[in-house]
């Protein structure tokens, strides 16, 4: 018992400090990027460590104007909206059917659903691309919300499958004793009480594809996302020249969202994910 509570001691020393290395590490890269994205592109290049010498805001108009960052926000608001809304709709009936209803090939299902977790995206774009060019799918936004519901629904349905899991039996008795329905008890009963799994995919959802690029390099030609946005700046980067600091606040464009995202919701992420694995 000594010998654990010294090596948990070690590992609390040794771990701990790590971590907040870490984050110290992160926290100033992005206070960096952010203050990068004030100076122009002359001060970046000669005072790459100082503060900037007055504010220019005029980084963040030009990078909205120059990289069409408005039409790239559009889409991928729409993107992770859609598809986060349409993992939990198509995943959590399954996840409660898999998980209560006593079949015997529930846990095959679910491990067949899960195996969906380990397979590389660079497998199956040639094949998606192939199919979704003859349903005339390529170059559109739909198309491409429907490869990130289906890259997210194995996660989703994994995490739910343990929630519902979890949830105690009495409470679809009594539904029963009341007349309910297993599709009112569902959705009335079961599903509000997996609130906090439901609230932890979509940011998942959103955290994963806000800025997800290869799928939508493939995929889109003429529309364009936030990242391609992004991506598109800085191909047009060698015929008008460097403008770094453009780019800086492009890319704090590009996370800022994600950053309030999880400074709003990061507790709840954490119980979620925690939940999820307990239980």
């Amino acid at each position: 018992m000594t010998k654990i509570k010294r090596h948990r001691g070690w590992a609390h020393v040794v771990t701990v400090p790590a971590a907040w290395a870490i984050v110290a590490v992160n926290v100033l890269m992005i206070v960096w990027i952010v203050l990068s994205s004030l100076k122009s592109t002359r001060e970046m290049a000669l005072h790459p460590w100082s503060l900037p010498k007055h504010l220019l805001w005029s980084n963040y108009r030009t990078a909205w104007v120059s990289a069409q960052f408005g039409a790239g926000v559009g889409n991928s608001l729409l993107l992770i909206v859609g598809s986060g809304l349409a993992c939990i709709l198509l995943a959590a009936p399954a996840a409660y059917a898999l998980s209560r209803f006593r079949v015997r090939s529930s846990g095959l299902h679910t491990a067949l659903f899960v195996l969906g977790l380990g397979i590389p995206a660079q497998t199956m774009f040639i094949p998606l691309y192939v199919a979704f060019d003859r349903i005339g799918l390529v170059d559109s936004v739909w198309g491409l919300m429907l490869i990130y519901t289906g890259a997210g629904i194995p996660y989703a349905l994994f995490l739910l499958t343990a929630f519902f899991r979890s949830l105690p039996a009495e409470l679809e008795e009594a539904a029963a004793l009341d007349g309910a329905g297993p599709g009112y008890t569902f959705w009335r009963i079961m599903l509000p009480l997996a609130r906090s799994g439901l609230i932890t995919i979509f940011v998942l959802q959103a955290i994963g594809h806000w800025g997800e690029t290869f799928f939508a390099l493939v995929m889109l030609h003429t529309k364009t996302t936030l990242s391609l946005s992004l991506y598109n700046f800085t191909q047009t980067m060698q015929y008008t020249g460097s403008r770094y600091s453009v780019l800086f606040a492009g890319l704090v464009i590009l996370i800022a969202p994600l950053l309030v995202l999880y400074i709003v919701l990061g507790r709840r992420i954490i119980e979620g994910i925690s939940a999820g694995y307990g239980k």
